[in-house]
């Protein structure tokens, strides 16, 4: 009777779980349970809150977490049938090409750009002479960037000057103010060194607006009216579905997504579009911000504004490996924008996870794995030269090439190119800074 009682209990506390989970399918979808009968695509429901992600061996992305379940790093075609985004196919690749007249970049070539959201609407409308407008950003929680944050800026370069369009950066330093334990003008400090940064990619000023959320939002009234607009139609419900905030989360946090939703809408700068609410917006962006421009594409239309296009890259790996994203919190798994050639050449000897064997005997006969090792992996990033990495693919599967060899070439590689950008940051003035964040008209054709 024991036992039996021990597994009525059991059967108890399972009907009860069940009928909590119907309480929250509903209120989460407005519709009641019914087994077979998946919710309506237009609906947001928990795809990505930390409860879904945790079973299974998924991997695990959000804005502020990420982690694979397997040592080759995020499954992105799973990602891809999980998001409902699209992927960068060759007849897409062909097109941006066709369309803008310039080899694709090789983040696009490499897929390191890989899935997107209406990326062939932009098109669609560039090809009948319709101007269109990036928007990307950046969360300023610490003075150095390192390199994986570089990653989003250099396509977007690539994309202002072949397209020739106008650019807003939005730095959140409101984000992390509520997110990190820093003080407001620590954030407001982090966001003018960030965006010296930024500048040094070699943005084109006069088609270019950085702006800080902390002072943009207090100095212009349409971009606060489109955040209240988005904030009246979304639910607490659904952003605890998309984001996983808790009760116990701070309410800036709860409300902060409509304000990374508002730059998606070109009334949001009257100052550039002189107040058009139909110019289009592509956002290149790391997939795990695609939370956040779901909800704004939700959104978008029921407040008679255009849903924003989307290229979304894969995450840059921490150099201890694909598992992680490189984090600014932890010196050893990045490599900064502030390293000097000695510190970049330790880190990676050091802690550059290698796909190489244990020894050179067995190295040489078997060879190494490109897809987990961290140093081939940075080179698909910053060696541009398409031949020299197939070739060094080749040799590093063969066993030609150790392990050794490979992370002196990956030293050689962004040794110059850091130095580069240092030396362009030092030429970045506080004026110019000012410059680049002044709300103004930018030179752009329609």
């Amino acid at each position: 009777h024991g036992c039996w009682r021990i597994r009525r209990a059991e059967i108890d506390a399972a009907v009860q779980l069940l009928l909590k989970l119907k309480v929250d399918y509903k209120q989460m979808t407005g519709q009641d349970y019914k087994a077979g009968c998946p919710p309506s695509e237009n609906l947001i429901v928990s795809n990505n809150g930390p409860a879904a992600d945790d079973c299974d061996g998924e991997d695990l992305v959000d804005p502020w977490n990420v982690s694979a379940s397997s040592t080759k790093g995020v499954d992105y075609d799973k990602l891809i049938v999980r998001f409902g985004s699209s992927k960068i196919d060759k007849e897409l690749l062909e097109r941006i090409e066709k369309v803008s007249g310039q080899r694709a970049h090789h983040f696009l070539r490499r897929g390191i750009f890989f899935s997107h959201r209406d990326m062939h609407q932009i098109l669609d409308a560039y090809e009948k002479h319709k101007s269109f407008y990036l928007y990307t950003g950046r969360g300023p929680s610490s003075e150095a960037m390192h390199v994986g944050h570089l990653i989003p800026f250099i396509f977007t370069k690539w994309l202002q000057d072949v397209f020739d369009i106008p650019l807003v950066v939005q730095m959140t330093d409101d984000e992390k103010y509520l997110w990190k334990d820093l003080t407001l003008e620590e954030c407001h400090r982090f966001t003018v060194e960030n965006a010296k940064d930024i500048i040094a990619c070699g943005f084109d000023v006069n088609k270019t607006f950085i702006f800080s959320d902390l002072d943009y939002m207090g100095a212009s009234p349409q971009f606060y009216r489109n955040v209240v607009k988005v904030q009246k139609h979304v639910t607490f419900n659904q952003v605890k579905g998309i984001f996983g905030f808790t009760d116990s989360d701070c309410i800036g946090k709860i409300s902060f997504p409509a304000i990374q939703a508002a730059p998606s809408f070109s009334s949001s700068f009257p100052q550039i579009f002189g107040g058009k609410k139909d110019v289009p917006c592509l956002i290149p962006c790391a997939i795990d911000q695609d939370p956040y421009f779901r909800m704004t594409r939700d959104v978008a239309p029921r407040i008679g504004l255009l849903k924003p296009a989307l290229l979304h890259s894969t995450f840059f790996p921490a150099l201890q490996g694909a598992q992680t994203k490189m984090s600014a919190s932890d010196p050893n798994s990045s490599i900064f924008l502030t390293d000097t050639p000695k510190q970049i050449k330790n880190k990676i000897n050091k802690h550059a996870f290698s796909g190489g064997k244990d020894t050179v005997e067995e190295h040489r006969k078997y060879g190494g794995n490109t897809e987990v090792d961290v140093s081939f992996l940075y080179l698909t990033f910053f060696l541009e030269d398409d031949e020299k990495l197939e070739k060094i693919k080749e040799d590093y599967t063969s066993g030609a090439l150790l392990t050794g060899e490979l992370k002196k070439i990956l030293i050689e590689t962004l040794q110059p190119m850091i130095a580069q950008h240092q030396e362009r940051r030092k030429q970045v003035t506080d004026e110019m800074v000012q410059q680049f964040m002044t709300p103004r008209p930018l030179n752009y054709k329609f």
